[in-house]
């Protein structure tokens, strides 16, 4: 049988601390405990601990160490957003006011078929779009609408949560609330393909 090691609290902090940095993607506790933690005699209450500490001491920080659905995971101060946008341009993939929409239209009204997009957007939903929300795993099927054809129902997933930074469906900003919505969706770095008032589009799905 092999003895765990033991770990101090200031090595146990760095070795979180460096796991999440270099990570792309958030990671629970359990997970931490189950790889670069598996060697060491640590509890979960520990590592709990020790990441509470490390959100205090990110929490002036331009980053900082945020909880969302699918764990813990290092971002930028939200306040910093639009000075950070031309960094943001020059790397990060475009999606259309379409995708951007018909993402709208699942995360709040899910589970959705692509007939129920369409009906509430009032325009076709092309399948190169369902596709690209589910390869991005923004999106996922959970099943069959009981109706001729059985068509696939779909719902938004941990990653889409994730990538906007809610933990729970119910973090999504109120319909009404056009800002909120409009800073979430940057984070996608909407460029927009359509004419039109952009506060209308953002809100065709109501």
């Amino acid at each position: 049988m092999t003895t765990s090691m033991q770990i101090n609290t200031t090595q146990l902090k760095q070795l979180i601390e460096a796991s999440l940095f270099v990570l792309a993607k958030p990671m629970t506790i359990k997970a931490l405990k189950e790889t670069v933690l598996a060697d060491f005699d640590v509890s979960r209450k520990r590592i709990q601990e020790v990441i509470d500490e490390l959100q205090q001491d990110y929490q002036e920080r331009g980053v900082q160490l945020v909880k969302v659905a699918s764990g813990y995971r290092f971002q930028t101060q939200e306040l910093l957003s639009p000075y950070l946008q031309p960094l943001w341009q020059e790397k990060a993939p475009k999606y259309s006011r379409a995708t951007l929409e018909t993402l709208a239209v699942i995360a709040y009204r899910q589970p959705v078929t692509r007939g129920d997009i369409e009906q509430i957007r009032g325009v076709a939903v092309s399948s190169h779009i369902i596709k690209n929300l589910a390869d991005r795993h923004w999106i996922k099927s959970v099943g069959h609408k009981d109706v001729p054809g059985r068509p696939a129902l779909y719902a938004t997933t941990n990653d889409f949560l994730a990538y906007f930074g809610l933990t729970k469906l119910a973090d999504l900003p109120q319909l009404s609330d056009v800002e909120s919505l409009q800073a979430m969706f940057e984070k996608a770095q909407t460029h927009d393909s359509e004419q039109g008032d952009d506060q209308t589009q953002a809100l065709r799905f109501q």
